[in-house]
Order: C-alpha cells, then sequence, then structure tokens
C-alpha cells in the first residue's frame, strides 16, 4: 500500500479556516448527537477498536455493532484470531457481508500482530507492507495505536468534506492529494472524536441521498447547502 503523505500546502489559507471551523462546529455537534457504538467505551481495548475498522469497511457501524459482543466474546486477542481457521472467521463474520475477504484480511492482520504481541509498526511505509493493510487500517492503527492525527478516510469523510470544501480531483479517495490533504487537516485537532463525529455526521445528517440541510448546522457555510 503506498503511503501518501499529505501537502497541506495543498490547501488555500481559506480551505485551511473552513475546515478548521468545520471541525469545530462537528465536534459540538458530536457531543449531544453522536452515535453510542461498543468501540467508543472506555473499556474497549486498542485491539477491538482496530480490530473493529477492519469490520467496517463497506459496513453500517450498527451492523457491525450487532455482532460486537459474540465476536469479541470468541476473540479476545490477536492470537484468538490468528489461531482459527478462516471458515470459522467466516461463520461469525457472513452477517455483516463480505465475509470471504473479510475473513482472510483480518486474519493475515491478526498473524501479523500476534507475532509481535499486537504492536504495529509505527513508521507508515513499513506498515503499509503488512498483510491486509490498506490506507483504511492503516491509518487506524496509527490513530488508536501510536497516537497519530490521522483520518478513517472514506466516502463518507469524502462526502462532508467535498461537500463543504469543494470536489476532489481524482476517483480513487486514498490516492487525491488534495482529499488527503483536507482529511489530515480536519483530524489535526481531537482526532479520535473528530473522525468519529465526522463519521456520525455523514451517518445522520450529511448521508448520501437527500442530505438533511434544514437540521445541519453548517448549511449555511456549504457549498452543498439545498435548503
Amino acid at each position: 500500500m503506498r503511503f501518501v503523505k499529505p501537502d497541506f500546502g495543498l490547501l488555500s489559507p481559506g480551505e485551511k479556516r473552513k475546515i478548521s471551523l468545520l471541525r469545530k462546529d462537528l465536534l459540538a455537534w458530536f457531543s449531544h448527537h453522536g452515535r453510542d457504538l461498543p468501540w467508543r467505551s472506555p473499556s474497549a481495548s486498542e485491539f477491538e477498536k482496530i480490530c473493529v475498522e477492519v469490520l467496517l469497511q463497506r459496513t453500517r457501524a450498527e451492523t457491525v455493532a450487532a455482532i460486537y459482543p459474540a465476536f469479541f466474546a470468541r476473540f479476545e486477542s490477536w492470537s484468538d484470531i490468528a489461531d482459527a481457521s478462516i471458515p470459522e472467521l467466516e461463520g461469525h463474520l457472513k452477517p455483516i457481508g463480505l465475509w470471504r475477504r473479510r475473513a482472510v484480511s483480518i486474519k493475515g492482520i491478526a498473524t501479523y500482530a500476534a507475532k509481535r504481541n499486537g504492536q504495529f509498526p509505527k513508521d507508515p511505509c513499513e506498515l503499509g507492507k503488512v498483510p491486509g493493510v490498506g490506507q483504511y487500517v492503516m491509518n487506524a492503527i496509527l490513530l488508536f495505536q501510536h497516537g497519530a492525527r490521522t483520518p478513517l478516510v472514506d466516502v463518507n469523510m469524502t462526502r462532508v468534506l467535498e461537500r463543504f470544501v469543494k470536489p476532489r480531483t481524482l476517483s480513487d479517495i486514498r490516492f487525491d492529494p488534495w482529499l488527503q490533504a483536507a482529511s489530515h487537516w480536519l483530524v489535526r485537532m481531537q482526532p479520535v472524536e473528530t473522525n468519529w463525529a465526522t463519521l456520525d455526521f455523514a451517518a445522520r445528517v450529511c448521508i448520501s441521498r437527500h442530505p438533511r440541510c434544514n437540521t445541519c448546522r453548517v448549511a449555511s457555510r456549504c457549498k452543498a447547502n439545498v435548503r
């Protein structure tokens, strides 16, 4: 997985100010309207938080939350996942879809982690070589294990930034330089909470079809406002 270093020089001063204000508003909204998800509990382990991000790709948070208790009752560590067979993993993951791909991916990551006491490289270039680690999971590991200010960039975070600021240039969100810079700028402060706030806002207000602009606290500054 090729690491794309964010170039903040691609952001104009106006865009930086706008994204910073967006962060402030998203965090204020999140404090009242954020989703209550089990991996956000203070008791959730680093292992659970990283593992969940593997499962969340292309899947609704509520769908993953439904299997969370049973999955982590059976798999309490990376070693538990590494030692499990692919068919068993597929059985646990079938309710969230793409179970064959997810089983292979999470077993590859778990096998690597189990041999290293759960520790992943801090260097993004080295981390990108770990089996099953793409950009999204890489950023999740850097965020939750190493305290890095990395964005959980998916179609939802992308939608919020593109609507609020401007469209990206490249179709692949992993490699668009402006989007990478904008998303990293967004999470420069309170990175964990800002990531969660953005994803929740995308799920509840700035939804894909028929966005709820009439309830949006940033609609007056948003380029896509349809009120």
